[in-house]
């Protein structure tokens, strides 16, 4: 019996048979366009075809790819299933764009070429383009550059609506995560990582953390955060806990634990690795790490020793996902040569049953925390909390391993760039997958400009070559407990997208770069607001 990818199909068989989708999810005639594109459909064409890139190593983890598949039994397969049904929906937005602007193309010499053009897109999109647009095709032809932005924007609108009724029926899912972290003694876990698109989903998909009160998350080039504004964070955090008790009172015994997020490439490690640290994997854990080392000291220089920061490093092979976890000492302290590699705890527990392979995680921690000697040797076991929460994200990871490999035969067929859109400001963190944006968190455009130049330069390459502009959505949240900062955020948007025209005039006097901006409470889910230019 051939059960090579047999889930793949049977995903594949619930999208084309799929059940009644919550309000916001399903848009109209978008499966028909995207299947030809779609990540499954790709798979299947994978398949049928018996290819592989046999320029890409040996899976790291499952040995038998691509001729069968591999099964952990730790990994969470029901759950895969509903990962692959929502990259699927979110992808398959942004993947009906070029066909059906190409379909308008062949169109827009018909006489009743509005009206027609109108339907095709409510049909296939969901949504329909600028009235304007259409009318004023006949004068130069069809300003294509303005129609793909706009499909870009309603593609990026839809996929918050979808992801924001997901969040309301994960409410449950949230609050255990949120336990699970107070119970292992953090009461707030901030993540930074790489703006790369390859990391956009790391919470909901590598991670498996749903978005909780405790959970941050951002984003910067090479994930070298801005020390200064994150020890503001964790004023901030600290302070809640003094006045309101929230999340824990000040006296809990809890810590504030900072992650950094690096990312390498197992496939290609000289070239599709962190652009912004050379794609060397080394001097990107380095950096993190350095960067961690100031944040903590930083915090003790200020607030004294007293003040309780747990720092964590964690790299990414963003070709299978797999995570490398960088395990603290008993004093705290990290060692880039310390670490352990998930995609080997999964082949070492692949044929083990559930209790078995939940001890050899266990193990697996415990062996490396007790390295006595050489460059990975440390001060003992970090504490009990740490040691939970580090094989939870372990566990976690095994799913991922197991989705990459039923999804893609074990590697993404994009392991370079592939990202639709600059996310610019705060971010959307509702949306949350693999190659959707690339991310410039930025105050101004001076402080960020080297983020948004590697962004520009990546999508010179995915677009402007062919013609197409880049999008740049520009999101801020405001705080609608604080009077006045709605105005604020709305004066910073058009500020933030004056310096970015400015600084990139020849590719918007092209129509090369289309911005839209956008505002949002800070309450995780509230609605999305787009804000025209002549906006109050």
């Amino acid at each position: 019996m051939n059960t090579r990818n047999t889930y793949r199909r049977k995903v594949a068989n619930d999208l084309s048979h799929h059940r009644q989708a919550p309000v916001g999810m399903a848009q109209p005639g978008v499966g028909r366009i995207m299947a030809e594109g779609s990540p499954l459909a790709r798979a299947a064409r994978h398949d049928a075809a018996g290819v592989r890139n046999e320029a890409s190593a040996p899976h790291p983890a499952c040995t038998t790819l691509p001729l069968r598949p591999c099964r952990h039994p730790l990994a969470d397969r029901r759950a895969n299933a509903e990962l692959a049904r929502f990259e699927e929906n979110i992808k398959g937005r942004f993947e009906a764009i070029v066909p059906v602007l190409r379909k308008l193309a062949n169109l827009q010499h018909e006489e009743d070429f509005v009206a027609r053009a109108q339907a095709y897109a409510r049909k296939s999109l969901g949504y329909e383009l600028p009235q304007t647009l259409l009318e004023n095709a006949w004068l130069r032809g069809l300003d294509m550059q303005t129609a793909y932005a706009h499909c870009v924007f309603g593609a990026l609108r839809a996929s918050i609506e979808q992801c924001t009724e997901g969040l309301r029926a994960q409410e449950e899912e949230a609050i255990d995560t949120k336990n699970f972290i107070l119970d292992c003694g953090f009461h707030c876990v901030d993540i930074t990582s790489c703006s790369d698109g390859r990391l956009k989903g790391l919470s909901k998909y590598i991670l498996r953390l749903p978005l909780t009160a405790l959970t941050a998350r951002n984003a910067y080039a090479g994930g070298l955060f801005n020390v200064e504004a994150n020890v503001r964070r964790w004023e901030s955090v600290e302070l809640s806990r003094f006045r309101s008790g929230e999340p824990v009172t000040a006296d809990a015994g809890t810590h504030y634990l900072k992650v950094v997020v690096y990312h390498h490439s197992s496939s290609d490690p000289s070239h599709q690795g962190c652009a912004a640290h050379g794609s060397n994997d080394r001097v990107a854990a380095e950096a993190g790490l350095a960067r961690l080392h100031e944040f903590r000291e930083a915090i003790e220089n200020s607030f004294c020793c007293g003040a309780s920061i747990d720092i964590l490093l964690i790299g990414v092979d963003t070709d299978t996902d797999a995570i490398r976890i960088h395990v603290p000492d008993g004093n705290g302290d990290l060692n880039v040569f310390r670490y352990i590699d998930n995609a080997k705890i999964y082949q070492d527990t692949l044929n083990l049953g559930a209790d078995e392979a939940r001890i050899g995680v266990y193990e697996a921690v415990r062996k490396i925390s007790d390295t006595a000697g050489g460059w990975s040797a440390g001060a003992g076991q970090p504490h009990e909390g740490m040691r939970r929460l580090i094989v939870n994200l372990l566990i976690n990871n095994l799913s991922q391993i197991e989705y990459v490999s039923d999804m893609y035969g074990g590697r993404y067929p994009d392991i370079g760039h592939a990202e639709r859109y600059i996310s610019v400001g705060d971010g959307f963190r509702e949306v949350q997958v693999r190659n959707l944006a690339y991310y410039a968190h930025l105050h101004t455009v001076e402080e960020g400009a080297a983020d948004l130049d590697i962004g520009i330069k990546i999508f010179t390459g995915l677009n402007v070559t062919k013609g197409l502009p880049v999008p740049v959505a520009i999101h801020y949240r405001y705080d609608s407990k604080v009077p006045g900062s709605r105005q604020r955020m709305l004066e910073k948007c058009r500020r933030v997208k004056a310096a970015i025209e400015n600084r990139y005039a020849d590719l918007v006097g092209q129509k090369l770069l289309i911005c839209q901006m956008s505002l949002q409470d800070r309450v995780l889910g509230s609605e999305i607001e787009i804000v025209n230019e002549d906006s109050a």
